[in-house]
């Protein structure tokens, strides 16, 4: 059986992303629309770029990286599951000793009442700490 990956392993697989359009509406999407599933890399490298003190909805992450990419949508079950890949491969990383601003600023994007908030391992506290800190 093999082995279990761990959250960075699972953050820097090597994988592409893809421009698929939808044969039927799914969510916010409608069928015809052109959807990008993006990556784990992806969605680390724009969360990277968020600024201190600053926060990005997770609808407007989806809108730009669409954009970025020549689609129209971003998969919202895909960005989910990936950005939760990102909070907790840098959770790992934090608690493996990695000083606090050389990881990814996940609470900048995630919402600590959202539902993703409630699946992190680490339980929604830290982005709650850490937002307060920004935000003082």
């Amino acid at each position: 059986m093999a082995k279990k990956k761990n959250w960075i392993e699972k953050l820097e697989e090597d994988k592409a992303p893809q421009v698929k359009r939808l044969d039927k509406d799914f969510a916010d999407m409608p069928a015809g629309c052109m959807m990008l599933i993006a990556t784990p890399q992806i969605i680390d490298d724009y969360v990277k770029t968020i600024g201190f003190g600053k926060r990005i909805p997770l609808k407007t992450m989806r809108e730009d990286l669409a954009l970025e990419h020549r689609a129209e949508f971003t998969c919202p079950v895909t960005t989910g599951i990936f950005l939760r890949i990102v909070a907790e491969a840098s959770y790992e990383k934090w608690q493996q000793g990695s000083p606090l601003e050389s990881i990814t600023p996940f609470w900048r994007v995630i919402d600590p009442n959202s539902s993703l908030a409630e699946k992190l391992s680490f339980g929604k506290e830290f982005l709650q700490e850490q937002l307060q800190k920004e935000m003082t």
